[in-house]
């Protein structure tokens, strides 16, 4: 919901006129509002579709909140306005206003008018509504010291009637109003403003200050947290406002009792899958073929102590366990206890292999996914997010956002240590907010731009900022005496400008290397891998890829300007080689490219002789934007989205594939001609593999049905596993390896990462068998052999996918082991960790 006034009268009324100010009564009330909402010009409001009965249901939860209050207006006693007072820190960002225990938020719907209305009304009861915040308790008011506000900035109307109530815009902010967003001008109005402005000789106050209407007890009555508030002193006042129980709703027994049951659900499946707890099938009369049981001995400890869980299952190809949530289990003795996650972890510590210096890390990075589960699901019960069956008609971005489990693999998955709560709301991909990038002027001697193939320093200036931005940012630089043509223009995360600009490279702004120009102007979206951003300010803009140094998922997020020199030179050439290869063109896939990339190289850690985080600290990356160049009808969206499910559990792809009116076979065989099939190629006729996790690719659909898909994430995750000649700065992706570790290229980041949980989601849906699913995949591989015989068997002779066993390379033991930094980026292969072989499914 946003939150404006819908007239605009000018500035003249009476104050003959008896204006009263009562509570909100939901059953009373909601026929009248409910007109007021549904009428065109309340659209700010953003409820105009909304129904009687759902006002009526809105206005009652409004009643029953501890941080809003409804209020109905009446005037020569007709009601004609409503009123809403809340908390303003549950709703502004702390950073934009830091609110204390005197402020109050405040929206105002104003009738829409009968007829020609009475002049100036709109004026006098917002003059009345401002005095009703700031009043004394004792005369009947709030007893607010400051009003706060956050009209949308395009409502020129809204923004005058503030500016003659006394109100100073203190700057924008993107805003949540339920799944919708707007871009508002926040702005206060303290006491002593609204007695200097234009509307407060329309206030009859009556005696002693106070004003006549509006006398009623209802109106005056405080609510317990602005009681609380007004006794604490001002330290504690603010701290009780800022920390308000809404801001933890999420964190309760009912969305953690669902949470909770998921993520061990989750690790009992992938702990066993990487066969570090083995699940027995017990005997007795309880028992069954799906039966399951887990049994924890603390050692030393008595029978009694054991913890046990059981569980229904059923263990599919790839020793991919598809486990019943509702079915687990866990006792000690005979006593039944609650599911807990890292209780879990605790209890397997040993089996587990964590070592205790890195143990609480681990654990916090479970505490940091379980709550961002709990958010996301409160916002589902909610209503603020889009179900399974609506992604079927979403655009690009809205179905980014609503992606939810993150990898697939991965127990901890969601870490983000670094990000505070407002951190997590504004900059987490999940909740679909825009930001603004921040902007520092780096100097030309410490910094180092690459461009790609047909592109000079201009183009890119062109392409990574507007027009407007380029003129802001010069100006900033010339108003600090410096000269824009002495930097290039590198972007920051936020957070990252917060956390790191003026603290980690304090001396190189003193010394004048780095200017911060403070934000862009372009709004963008971040995107599932976090660091990466979506532009939604142009539309012929591109993604651009930042440094982060937040801690998610076994390493801290930075970008390397040591790889950003070479990287739109790998790509130029990676895309040459998919360009030229008409198999990659009738699979439909092709890749977006890095196209230019820019690094920071001036600070002390860069002198440093070993290399650590903080040289990663400063670089981006522009990278091309898929909707530039898909063809009308065609959607695109990221292949994580095929692993998908709602919160009511249906699954997406299943969606996709009910609505696309192919028969499950056929949809599959389509995708994994555009998925599977070029992938494949790429290892036999090139010795080219990437990182193709289902984050790293963007699907084409048509119809709902996966017609070709990009790859992105190209120089960082691209290798070259064979002796081909190379251009010397590409040398740096060469990794040679054997046959069978070439192999895994498909088996480990195909097979075991995307495939064996696609198969499963859809054998538990009953939408296609395990069985047939992986027939399926045989069968792209054996007409694969068919049309290219030469490659198969030639070049590739060292490389037979169809091998009766793979070495089994497993994601969470390499996380366990070193919570910090999983692998060397520089030598993958030697960090990777097996637990022995696995049968091949698609084994001749």
């Amino acid at each position: 919901m946003t939150t404006e006034l819908m007239t605009d009268a000018p500035v003249t009324a009476s104050s003959a006129l008896t204006v009263d100010i009562r509570a909100v009564d939901p059953v009373r009330d909601a026929k009248n509002i409910h007109v007021w909402l549904s009428h065109p010009r309340a659209h700010y409001w953003q409820m105009t579709e909304l129904g009687e009965s759902e006002v009526r249901d809105y206005l009652g939860g409004i009643q029953d909140s501890a941080d809003e209050n409804g209020w109905v207006g009446s005037v020569d006693g007709v009601d004609c306005f409503y009123v809403e007072t809340y908390v303003p820190s549950t709703l502004i960002p702390h950073d934009v206003v830091p609110s204390g225990p005197g402020d109050i938020g405040m929206h105002l719907l104003v009738a829409p008018p009968d007829g020609d209305g009475t002049r100036g009304l709109t004026n006098r009861i917002m003059a009345e509504v401002i005095d009703f915040c700031l009043r004394p308790f004792e005369n009947g008011g709030r007893g607010g010291h400051r009003v706060i506000v956050e009209p949308d900035v395009r409502n020129s109307a809204i923004l005058e009637k503030n500016r003659a109530a006394g109100f100073k815009p203190v700057g924008e902010a993107t805003i949540m109003m339920g799944e919708e967003r707007k871009r508002a001008l926040v702005s206060i109005c303290a006491r002593g403003d609204f007695e200097a402005s234009q509307l407060v000789t329309l206030i009859d106050r009556g005696e002693n200050g106070r004003n006549t209407a509006g006398s009623n007890d209802t109106a005056g009555s405080r609510n317990s947290r602005t009681a609380v508030g007004e006794a604490l002193s001002d330290d504690e006042g603010l701290a009780l406002v800022a920390a308000t129980p809404a801001t933890y709703a999420h964190l309760n027994d009912d969305t953690f009792a669902v949470t909770q049951r998921h993520l061990v659900a989750k690790a009992l499946s992938e702990f066993a899958h990487e066969r570090l707890i083995a699940p027995t099938q017990p005997t007795g009369p309880d028992a069954g073929p799906d039966v399951w049981e887990l049994r924890i001995d603390d050692a030393g400890a008595g029978e009694a102590d054991a913890v046990t869980y059981t569980f229904a299952a059923r263990v599919l190809a790839l020793e991919h366990w598809v486990i019943d949530e509702a079915s687990i289990t866990r006792r000690r003795g005979g006593a039944e206890l609650g599911l807990d996650a890292q209780e879990l972890v605790v209890e397997l510590q040993e089996a587990l292999g964590i070592p205790e210096n890195l143990m609480s890390t681990y654990l916090e990075e479970l505490a940091s996914t379980l709550a961002s589960s709990a958010f996301k699901l409160a916002e589902a019960w909610k209503g603020n997010r889009p179900d399974s069956t609506d992604l079927l008609n979403s655009d690009f971005q809205t179905t980014e956002a609503a992606m939810t489990e993150g990898h697939p693999g991965f127990i901890a998955n969601n870490g983000r240590i670094g990000f505070s709560l407002s951190d997590y709301r504004k900059w987490a991909p999940e909740n679909g907010c825009t930001t603004r990038i921040e902007w520092v002027a780096a100097s030309r001697e410490h910094s180092h731009l690459s461009v790609g193939a047909g592109l000079d320093e201009s183009a890119h200036v062109d392409w990574a900022l507007s027009a407007a931005e380029r003129e802001l940012f010069d100006s900033r630089i010339r108003s600090a005496g410096r000269k824009p043509e002495d930097f290039h223009l590198l972007p920051v995360h936020p957070w990252q400008a917060d956390h790191r600009l003026a603290i980690t490279f304090a001396a190189d702004i003193a010394r004048g290397d780095l200017l911060p120009l403070g934000a862009g102007l372009d709004e963008h979206q971040p995107q599932q891998s976090l660091r990466t951003f979506f532009n939604h300010s142009r539309a012929d803009a591109p993604y651009v890829k930042v440094a982060l140094a937040v801690q998610n998922m076994g390493f801290l997020r930075g970008l390397s300007p040591k790889y950003m020199r070479d990287t739109p030179t790998i790509n130029d050439w990676i895309a040459g080689l998919v360009g030229s290869d008409s198999t990659f063109g009738e699979a439909g896939f092709r890749v977006l490219r890095e196209r230019t990339a820019l690094g920071y190289t001036g600070d002390v850690y860069h002198r440093t002789q070993e290399t650590n985080p903080h040289r990663k600290m400063l670089a981006a990356l522009w990278r091309e934007n898929p909707l530039t160049v898909v063809a009308p009808g065609q959607k695109v969206i990221t292949m994580a989205a095929l692993l998908h499910r709602d919160h009511r559990g249906v699954a997406y792809v299943s969606e996709l594939i009910r609505a696309s009116n192919l028969t499950a076979e056929d949809w599959v065989r389509s995708y994994l001609r555009a998925y599977l099939q070029p992938l494949v190629h790429a290892l036999l006729a090139h010795d080219l593999v990437f990182m193709p996790h289902g984050e790293n690719l963007i699907l084409i659909l048509e119809d709902h049905v996966v017609t070709g898909a990009f790859m992105k994430d190209i120089g960082e995750e691209v290798a070259v596993l064979g002796q081909r000649d190379l251009p010397d700065d590409v040398e740096r992706i060469r990794a040679l390896v054997p046959g069978e570790e070439k192999a895994l290229s498909v088996f480990t980041d195909m097979f075991d990462g995307v495939l064996r949980h696609l198969g499963g989601i859809l054998d538990s849906d009953s939408v296609l068998g395990a069985q047939k699913f992986w027939s399926l995949v045989a069968e792209v591989l054996d007409r694969y052999e068919t049309e290219h015989p030469e490659l198969a068997r030639g070049l590739a002779d060292d490389v037979d996918l169809r091998a009766e066993r793979f070495a089994h390379s497993c994601l969470n033991r390499l996380q366990l082991r070193n919570t910090v930094q999983m692998v060397d980026i520089g030598n993958q292969a030697e960090s990777l960790l097996y637990a022995g072989t696995m049968r091949n499914p698609v084994a001749r």
